[in-house]
Parts: structure tokens; sequence; C-alpha cells
């Protein structure tokens, strides 16, 4: 009885983000049938690559469904945002560089000490801000200011003010595509936090405690949690997610640009865990949620675009839809059709059993 239950809670919370798919889908098959269509081109470096709006968008929200991944850990263990994560990207990606330029050349090697060295960074970044919010007790998203409002004039910093470049080709195979592999490796990386996220909650009680204390930190104190510990974690593991996508973001262009990398991800971050039906007030979360909501935000920008709509009006577009949404999927109104459907049920099964009588 428990697993059934909990297999509809989970196909529930599902199922604002499922809507919002299929009503993109099915408007924009409307408006353009060849919207999702997918061609194959040659690139720069000679190989046949994928292509066409359907590629674009899930290689274009790899960024944010990572951040999202991380994101969602955070929002349910502290029950609040972390609004740093752009800064910190911008942070990581300064630090990937730096390292990088240190070398004579750009090899493999390279690279690997490189994102390590950014992994570390962001992770100390991310232990500060889970220190203010774990141990002295502030809310995420004032603790998270702080870093928010420098973290961009320390990624200025560490490389001079400058923004080098760093072309290679192990460079670009990390921002577009590997040799004699159509598909964008971008993608890869998303499966592979995706994979490596389901692997420590199946081996581990991660998910359980996280929810636990998100619930009730009281009641998951008096059990055993450590809620402090299980914060920090949740920290931590949001800076690793940073860090991979501040590399990414660096390896599409092969420089880094301290104002304009991930800029304004934050908010999205934050919408796609909201649309991927997670409460942002803590406990349950569902990371395959954050993910499809990181896509859906993706796929409403791209299809904007493609109507024509111009830059400058695309953020306003995006607001309305999303405000829609996220009404949508609030607890007032899953609460109010719940009842709806109860009494709705309530009244057939009585009319049954007068006809039966």
């Amino acid at each position: 009885m428990s697993k059934t239950k909990r297999k509809g809670n989970g196909v529930g919370q599902l199922l604002i983000p499922l809507i919002a798919i299929l009503l993109l889908v099915v408007f924009n098959l409307i408006r353009d049938p060849s919207f999702f269509s997918i061609g194959t081109t040659v690139n720069n470096a000679g190989t046949t690559v994928l292509s066409g709006n359907l590629i674009s968008i899930i290689n274009g929200a790899s960024e944010l469904a990572i951040l999202a991944m991380g994101m969602t850990l955070v929002t349910a263990a502290c029950g609040g945002q972390d609004i740093s994560v752009g800064a910190g990207a911008a942070i990581a990606g300064s630090v990937f560089v730096r390292v990088l330029k240190s070398g004579s050349s750009i090899t493999g090697l390279t690279v690997l000490l490189a994102f390590l060295a950014c992994c570390v960074v962001s992770m100390l970044f991310s232990s500060f801000n889970g220190t203010l919010v774990a141990v002295f007790g502030i809310q995420p998203m004032i603790a998270t200011l702080i870093l928010y409002t420098c973290g961009r004039s320390i990624a200025y910093w560490i490389n001079g003010g400058a923004t080098p470049t760093v072309s290679s080709g192990i460079i670009s195979s990390i921002g577009s595509f590997i040799p004699n592999v159509p598909i964008p490796t971008p993608i890869f990386i998303v499966v592979i936090m995706a994979i490596l996220l389901n692997l420590a909650f199946r081996f581990t009680n991660l998910s359980l405690y996280t929810q636990s204390v998100g619930i009730n930190q009281a009641a998951s104190r008096l059990n055993g949690i450590n809620p402090t510990f299980i914060k920090m974690l949740s920290f931590i593991i949001l800076g690793i997610c940073v860090s991979v996508a501040g590399t990414i973001g660096v390896c599409r262009l092969s420089l880094i640009n301290h104002e304009t990398l991930l800029l304004d991800v934050e908010m999205d971050a934050i919408l796609a865990v909201a649309i991927g039906g997670n409460s942002l007030g803590g406990g349950r979360f569902r990371i395959s949620g954050s993910v499809l909501g990181a896509y859906i935000i993706q796929m409403l920008t791209t299809t904007l675009y493609a109507m024509k709509v111009p830059s400058t009006d695309v953020k306003a577009y995006k607001a309305v839809v999303i405000i829609l949404l996220v009404v949508m999927g609030s607890p007032v109104v899953k609460k109010k059709v719940s009842g709806l459907i109860a009494r709705r049920r309530a009244g057939s099964a009585g009319s049954e059993g007068k006809e039966a009588a």
C-alpha cells in the first residue's frame, strides 16, 4: 500500500511539468509542424552532428538543469534558495581558466586539475553559504545575498579583470561536440550528474534525511539526524553543481566573461524547482521534476525566439507563462482541485448507491 501511495504522489508531483511540456509541444506543432524536426549538419571541426530546435533545447538547458538539481537539495533541506549560483559559477569559471592559463599548454591532465580546482573553490564558497544558514540560522536567500552581490567582483579579480581565451580541442569537446559524436557533450554531462545523484539516493539515506530535515528539523534531530550536517552537505553538493555548470559555460565560449557567464540563472534555477512540483518551503522533493522544469523554461525561451519575439520582451512573456504554471502547481490550487475531485467521486458513489437500492 505504501509503495503504491508513494508512486502515486510522485506522479502527482510531476503532473504540472508534464502538462506544461505537453502544452508547449502541442502549441509548437500547431504553430510550426517542423519545430521539433531533427537534422544533421557538419560543424567547424568537420563532424556530422545533430541539429534542430529539440537538440538546441536539450543542449541549451544543460547548465540550468545541473544547477536545478543542486538547488532542489538546498530547497528541500533548508526551506530556502541560493541566489548566488550564477556568481558562484563565474568564480568557478574564472578559477578554471586561471589554472588552464598557468600551464604552458592545455592537456587532458591540465583540464582535470583545473576542474578539480574550481570544484574545491566552489565548494568552499558554498560551505560559507551553508555555514551562515546551518550554523547561524540565517534565511538562505539573505545568507546567499552576500555572494550574489560580490561574487562577480571576486571572479573579476581572479583573472585581473581580463577575459582570457582558452581555445583547445579538449575545451571545444567539452563545450560542444566530441569528435565523431553527433550529440552535444553537455547533454552527456547532465545525464552523468543525474546518475551520480540517483546512485547517492539509492545507496545512502541522503534523500530521506534531506526530506526529514526540511519537513521537521526538531523531529529529525530527535531521530538521530544532524540537521546542520545535512544542510551543509546540500550546499556542498550545490557547489559541485555550480562548478560543473561554470565549466560548461566557459567551454562553450572558450573564454571567461565574469559579467555575463550564466547571468540571471539564479531565478531560472529557482523557477525550475518550483515548476517541477517541489515545495519551496522544504521537505519532499523530486530531482526529475526540477530537471523537467529546466527544460520547460528552455523550451519556452526557444519558442518565443522562434516566434520572432524581441529579446527585450522575452523575459516579460516568460514571466507571464511561469506565473500561470507556478499558480497551477500551488498548494492552494492543488487543495481545491483535490477537494473538487473528491466531492465528485463522493457524489457519483452516492448516486450509484441509490440506483442499487
